[in-house]
């Protein structure tokens, strides 16, 4: 699979995540901002993040 996971901050410095496919288009993110990056991993996995 070609899809690209991004880790990110948002605006109120909480960790998401995003999925995107080859064309750039957003296929899936993060329900919430999580507090730190491994419970953020920790949801990614549960949606395909290997």
């Amino acid at each position: 699979m070609d899809d690209k996971w991004e880790f990110y901050k948002d605006y109120a410095k909480e960790w998401r995540w995003r999925r995107k496919n080859a064309n750039g288009k957003i296929i899936g993110a993060s329900p919430r901002g999580y507090k730190n990056r491994q419970e953020c991993l920790e949801n990614a996995k549960q949606h395909g993040f290997v």
